[in-house]
């Protein structure tokens, strides 16, 4: 809090100052504008890092109900499908629901993180905007069911998995970006052990990264503890 709670005056100061003089400058009104919008963007990604270690920080333990793992990962790539439309997105899912007994607040955050790291793949290695830059992204997302799991896997053509020290992506505050936390991969993980599944890192075969997410139908028992498998480079 003590370092979030002053963002908010700053992004609003900025803001107002934008509203207010932006057009009594007439020789710098751009330059004005600029500056005002680098405070404001700044500030945003400062509030969002903030957000992301408090969120891991108190994870709470997961409240096991009957959730349809199939509704929530559609409605996470629909989405995403909105926010990012430059990128294509491919879907496959059975045609009836596939519901299992877990936290499905913390599952969809699951995947919407994993969806979240596909995407900034896909534009550190196409581009970013909506200028078509990403028009050659492609996220494909799949989900699986049989009578012991379900697995979600989405698979990408960005950037792929770093060569070396790769073991480490799930551990927090490893970020392979510029303005990473780190922490999204390792909410994953953390996601992924309370519910004693399974989670797997590997190369897509042209390209890209393949993440998949499994998880027992029996989440909300008992079981043993889960395994963490980060494939070698091929």
């Amino acid at each position: 809090h003590e370092i979030k709670n002053p963002l908010t005056p700053i992004q609003l100061s900025a803001e107002r100052l934008k509203r207010k003089y932006a057009d009594r400058l007439a020789d710098d009104t751009g330059l004005f504008a600029q500056c005002t919008d680098t405070i404001v963007r700044h500030v945003g990604d400062i509030g969002r890092m903030v957000d992301e270690f408090s969120a891991f920080a108190r994870m709470p333990a997961p409240v096991m109900a009957p959730a349809d793992i199939t509704k929530l990962v559609t409605d996470a790539v629909g989405l995403h499908r909105g926010a990012f439309a430059d990128i294509e997105y491919s879907l496959t899912v059975p045609p009836d629901p596939v519901i299992v007994r877990c936290d499905g607040r913390q599952i969809g955050q699951a995947i919407t993180n994993i969806l979240k790291n596909a995407i900034e793949a896909i534009s550190a290695k196409f581009g970013p905007g909506n200028d078509g830059g990403t028009a050659a992204g492609k996220v494909e997302v799949r989900l699986k069911a049989d009578a012991d799991k379900v697995e979600i896997e989405v698979a990408d053509n960005g950037i792929g998995l770093p060569q070396s020290e790769r073991h480490k992506l799930t551990e927090p505050y490893v970020t392979t970006r510029a303005k990473g936390t780190g922490l999204g991969l390792a909410i994953v993980k953390k996601i992924v052990e309370d519910h004693r599944g399974t989670l797997a890192l590997s190369d897509a075969p042209n390209g890209g990264a393949i993440v998949k997410l499994i998880i027992p139908v029996t989440a909300g028992r008992a079981d043993p503890r889960p395994e963490i498998n980060v494939q070698a480079a091929q």
